[in-house]
């Protein structure tokens, strides 16, 4: 099997569908010889942010001299994202050789009567056993979709089950309630286990608790009230943060907006907390370090200067008020937007949110079966502001809106992870 062959393996939706549920990505690790037991997990869930939480942690470890594994989802530009080992992504020949490894297992799987495993359990499996063959010394794992019934909830122990912030998403299978996707959320907590929240609204709060009680569990809630913004700007931001009486002064991130500063401080709230608890032995040196150099594609994502063009994977609700804030970091005198949004997620309130900012809106589809059709959308989009244009097409999207722009304006395409990936590849390919 080589790197097309297993991409084409992997990607077969039509074959192996979607479903919830940890039996089938148990068994398939039961065949594998159980590569996931024994690792060391940072287990990362949440609504928004969990991306960004991973990144840091992993940075901070790597920077301590740790062989760091990190799983995360979905990718922007390339497969191989999603697995990395230190910075580098899974190598072509080794994703090909596992997944035929993965593939052979399966088939057995299924001549015994089992299920045959979805695309993200197969994913997870990969991740699974790359990380066991390289000896990883942690691994970041970040869940692909609520908690509980996550294939990455597989794993049974963790050092740290860590909760960014809980918000409506993917209420279709989450539930419609601020309780219900808490509750899909804690699922991660680990019996006896250490559990670290970002301050959560109080029905989800409550929901942590509750189960946190439950597993006999740790909670402990990041200090936000110990952050100090220092300094924030299109080239990053600078905070303080004190923890435990000490005051960690000047660190330095290059991710942009407040929200990555708070998400920082999430991160290195769980990297003490665990240094205090003897899991991990890492210097002030290296959490300065490890979060400066933290980079991660698509959040507020700086591509293009003159005009300013900037990518950023805003894709519900929580996510699009923080880009709306976050306007306030660019000098521009008109704001050109490029939206593409999935027909599932809470449109109305988004289009609501980002609209009114906008000069000029050129609205697109995203590259997916769940894309909200461009002129639907535009029926949305005028409620709030009738300075719209419709190109279905990505790259003549971005060309429009290349075309609408000055020097001094700011371009910025959001709505979507699968649209901003796009958007980022087509545009540095053309570039």
């Amino acid at each position: 099997m080589d790197y097309k062959e297993a991409l084409d393996y992997i990607n077969d939706k039509n074959k192996f569908g979607s479903r919830l549920g940890l039996d089938t990505i148990g068994k398939l690790l039961e065949f594998l010889g159980n590569p996931h037991l024994d690792m060391k997990y940072i287990h990362i869930g949440g609504t928004n942010g969990k991306g960004s939480t991973a990144s840091y942690i992993a940075s901070v470890l790597q920077e301590a001299g740790y062989e760091v594994g990190l799983f995360t989802s979905p990718f922007l530009e390339r497969f191989n994202e999603r697995i990395s080992i230190n910075g580098v992504d899974i190598p072509n020949d080794r994703l090909a050789n596992i997944t035929e490894k993965i593939k052979d297992k399966i088939e057995i799987m299924l001549e015994e009567g089992y299920e045959h495993p979805t695309t993200f359990e197969i994913v997870t499996a990969i991740a699974f056993v790359y990380f066991k063959e390289e000896q990883v010394d942690y691994v970041v794992l970040e869940v692909g979709l609520g908690g509980r019934a996550d294939s990455t909830n597989v794993i049974k122990n963790s050092l740290a089950s860590v909760i960014t912030t809980i918000d409506y998403d993917h209420m279709d299978v989450l539930g419609n309630t601020l309780d219900k996707i808490a509750y899909e959320k804690a699922g991660i907590i680990k019996d006896s286990g250490l559990v670290i929240s970002y301050p959560q609204q109080n029905e989800a709060l409550e929901v942590l608790k509750r189960v946190t009680t439950e597993k006999q569990a740790e909670l402990l809630v990041c200090p936000v009230d110990k952050v100090k913004i220092k300094k924030l700007s299109e080239f990053g931001g600078l905070f303080d943060f004190e923890y435990d009486g000490k005051v960690y002064e000047d660190i330095e991130i290059s991710l942009l907006g407040e929200y990555q500063v708070y998400n920082a401080a999430l991160a290195l709230f769980t990297l003490l907390t665990l240094k205090n608890k003897g899991f991990i032995d890492i210097s002030e040196e290296d959490i300065k370090k490890g979060l400066k150099k933290t980079k991660w594609k698509g959040r507020l994502e700086i591509i293009n200067r003159d005009p300013t063009f900037v990518i950023d994977g805003a894709h519900n609700v929580q996510g699009i008020k923080n880009l709306a804030k976050n306007l306030k970091l660019f000098k521009y005198k008109r704001l050109i937007l490029g939206l593409g949004i999935l027909k599932d997620k809470d449109v109305e309130h988004m289009v609501e949110i980002l609209a009114p900012l906008a000069d000029e809106i050129i609205i697109t589809e995203v590259n997916m079966p769940r894309k909200m059709d461009a002129y639907d959308l535009q029926e949305i989009v005028n409620k709030y502001n009738r300075n719209t244009f419709v190109e279905k097409n990505i790259k003549k999207a971005i060309d429009k809106a290349f075309e609408k722009a000055n020097k001094d304006d700011l371009i910025i395409f959001a709505g979507s992870l699968y649209l901003i990936g796009d958007v980022r590849r087509i545009f540095i390919q053309n570039k």
